[in-house]
């Protein structure tokens, strides 16, 4: 298999893997200890910000959702020769964009457990997700060589 067919397929797994992500719990957060914990994915958390806060939730969007598509789309049209190399700052602030949503969730985590009112646990989901930027990172840096 080719490089260039490998990075096609590897940014072809990134579309399926994101809806995923999407959609697996990044956390399990509960107030009291004696009660039963809470699943948080990405897409619970906007369908919550829909409700109290629209600017939050599109903002939310657009960092978890559709800037890693865009750059997930980017990647893919110039892995398979559509799109010139030239693209880069286009597509490392994607990647920034699509990064902050990862950090964001850090935070809350490290305030949550600081604040110690409840309790929270890490879930797949969140390594799933951060698995999923890191790898556009890579695939942004493989796809920006030329093909051996």
């Amino acid at each position: 298999m080719t490089r260039q067919r490998v990075l096609i397929v590897a940014c072809g797994l990134l579309f399926v893997l994101y809806p995923l992500a999407w959609a697996a719990p990044l956390l399990r957060a509960g107030v009291l200890p004696i009660f039963g914990l809470t699943e948080v994915s990405v897409l619970s958390a906007i369908r919550a910000l829909f409700d109290s806060d629209i600017f939050l939730a599109l903002i939310v969007t657009v960092c978890a959702i559709l800037a890693p598509l865009a750059k997930t789309a980017w990647l893919l049209a110039r892995a398979a020769g559509w799109a010139d190399a030239g693209a880069s700052r286009l597509l490392a602030l994607l990647g920034q964009v699509a990064m902050a949503e990862v950090f964001l969730v850090a935070i809350y985590i490290t305030l949550f457990r600081a604040i110690g009112v409840g309790r929270i646990e890490v879930a797949w989901g969140l390594y799933l997700f951060t698995g999923c930027v890191l790898a556009g990172l890579v695939l942004d840096r493989l796809t920006e060589r030329p093909a051996d």
